[in-house]
């Protein structure tokens, strides 16, 4: 496959399932402060500042479940759980340092293109007006809609 040039209807399905998993946020930041060592859920939920008990849980089963880290429990008092990169997870390191890396380079320039984008004369006069919101409140990520497809209590309207 060229870069830049996926034109399987298939592909396009598989790779959009895989990026749906690694490309939330807190996925990204689960496997990168994973990078460094095995850590409890309560040191997670710690270093990533802002998520909740609920996303931690569900990001974390989501991952375990694409095999991208392992659950080891320990038989102490309390219980002790700690979570840990698979080779697999080991091998998304580098892409995800790779983005972060990109993103922090750009940023910048990003929030001055949508700055520009917002304050155009032509959106403001468009028909419709146009208020789109900042990556960070349209982002749901792919754990909130799997737990909403899959909780016992979801009710689906048929069409």
């Amino acid at each position: 496959m060229k870069q830049g040039n996926i034109r399987d209807t298939g592909d396009c399905r598989a790779i959009s399932g895989v990026l749906a998993r690694i490309g939330d946020k807190w996925s990204v930041l689960i496997v990168s402060r994973l990078g460094a060592r095995p850590m409890r859920f309560n040191e997670l939920k710690r270093e990533i500042g802002g998520i909740s008990q609920r996303m931690l849980t569900l990001t974390l089963r989501g991952l375990e479940r694409d095999g991208l880290i392992t659950r080891t429990i320990f038989g102490t008092i309390p219980p002790r759980v700690d979570y840990e990169l698979t080779p697999l997870g080991r091998s998304l390191l580098e892409p995800v340092t790779r983005l972060s890396a990109w993103a922090l380079k750009n940023i910048a320039i990003i929030e001055t293109a949508r700055e520009r984008f917002d304050s155009s004369a032509a959106r403001k006069t468009a028909d419709a007006p146009v208020n789109l919101p900042s990556l960070r409140q349209t982002a749901r990520p792919a754990a909130a809609r799997w737990a909403a497809r899959s909780s016992p209590g979801a009710v689906r309207a048929r069409s």
